[in-house]
């Protein structure tokens, strides 16, 4: 049928094993160790989205309402945006992440809790900046609709 296996039970043969697995361990890749990050919160009114970034913009972690299964208007609510604060703490703390400066973006209901969240869960807040675009008189409206 096949040839039969013969386990030996030496010990030098499974110390070998042993430094083979530890070595493969070792080469596994080291996350980033990253003190001081971006946070950039977008806050719409339909849902809550939140990026993670070191100083120089490569993205750490993000994650939104909508990816924690929160569906239709339950996606813009303080509640959900406090849950995405939640779910990014303990990936960042892997990191070893501990101050970082918050970017503000749109008017949704998240976007005071999503700030306040983090500052619970003991991130250290260094700078907190609204950038959300606002228009200096825009494009001109609509001719007026007459009836």
């Amino acid at each position: 049928m096949g040839k039969k296996r013969v386990i030996t039970k030496a010990g030098a043969e499974s110390g070998k094993i042993a430094e083979k697995m530890a070595a493969a361990k070792s080469k596994t890749p080291i996350k980033k160790i990253t003190e001081k990050g971006r946070v950039y919160i977008l806050a719409s009114y339909n849902n809550t989205s939140i990026l993670i970034t070191d100083l120089k913009g490569n993205a750490l972690a993000w994650s939104s309402a909508g990816s924690l299964g929160f569906r239709g208007p339950k996606k813009a609510t303080p509640y959900a945006a406090s849950r995405v604060v939640g779910v990014l703490m303990e990936k960042i703390k892997k990191m070893g992440m501990k101050t970082a400066e918050i970017y503000l973006k749109g008017i949704g209901g998240g976007r005071d809790m999503a700030v306040r969240s983090f500052a619970n869960q003991g991130l250290d807040i260094t700078m907190i900046k609204d950038v959300t675009p606002v228009p200096h008189n825009g494009p001109r409206p609509r001719k007026a609709r007459r009836v």
